[in-house]
């Protein structure tokens, strides 16, 4: 089933990232969504650390216009280093 029959575009979105927490991790995530989706106005980032501080989660929550926009963020952040998992 296709993003487009389950959201009404535009609509909020957000994409949360496991990884480590070592090197800048959330800002790479960041920088990742801008380069996949230039056009972006507002992004918001959110940062929580694991308890033992060896990992993070990153959400990013953008206002998505197309699944293809979408897709496009996906597979930019697949390519990160120290990615664990993308939600």
């Amino acid at each position: 089933m296709s993003l487009d029959a389950l959201l009404d575009f535009p609509c909020e979105f957000p994409i949360k990232v496991f990884g480590s927490a070592e090197g800048g991790f959330a800002a790479s995530v960041e920088a990742a969504v801008r380069l996949a989706a230039p056009e972006l106005e507002a992004v918001t980032v959110a940062v929580r650390a694991s308890g033992g501080g060896r990992f993070v989660a990153v959400t990013v929550t953008i206002t998505a216009s197309t699944q293809a926009q979408i897709e496009a963020i996906y597979g930019r952040i697949g390519t990160l280093p120290g990615v664990l998992m993308v939600l």
